[in-house]
């Protein structure tokens, strides 16, 4: 995410009850159940479209540092895109049993929930909490 998103004040119920694709909105209520069962946080809207669990405090070598959340995703219109903090290749078994996806450098875009395995979803949702989590613990 951007370093220029932060949280907000909006409300994310709001949000997604103004989705107008309802399948949409129904997988990505499912995202804010699990998510929020990964991290112990509620969810908070990040910006104008990304919903957010937690946060976390970086900062590359370059010296650039800010906050972001521990995980969140974003229904875009074409796809659900999940935003984690995980080295693909560690999990290329795990994605290779998800389903229909595809990734980008730290997202991951999913057309349908129900086209991916859920079970290798939430494994992918907790590696990525536990990944965020472990990065702001170094120093």
């Amino acid at each position: 995410m951007a370093t220029k998103t932060g949280p907000t004040d909006a409300s994310v119920d709001e949000f997604l009850g103004a989705l107008t694709d309802p399948a949409k909105r129904t997988d990505s209520e499912r995202l804010v159940e699990m998510m929020q069962a990964a991290t112990g946080e509620p969810p908070v809207l990040w910006g104008s479209s990304i919903i957010g669990f937690g946060s976390r405090h970086y900062r590359y070598a370059s010296g650039h540092e800010g906050d972001t959340a521990l995980i969140g995703f974003s229904p875009r219109a074409a796809a659900l895109t999940l935003y984690l903090s995980l080295d693909h290749d560690e999990f290329a078994a795990t994605f290779d049993r998800l389903g229909k996806h595809k990734l980008g450098k730290s997202c991951l875009y999913v057309k349908r929930l129900a086209d991916v395995d859920e079970t290798a979803l939430g494994a992918l949702i907790e590696a990525s909490v536990a990944a965020a989590r472990a990065l702001e613990s170094q120093p």
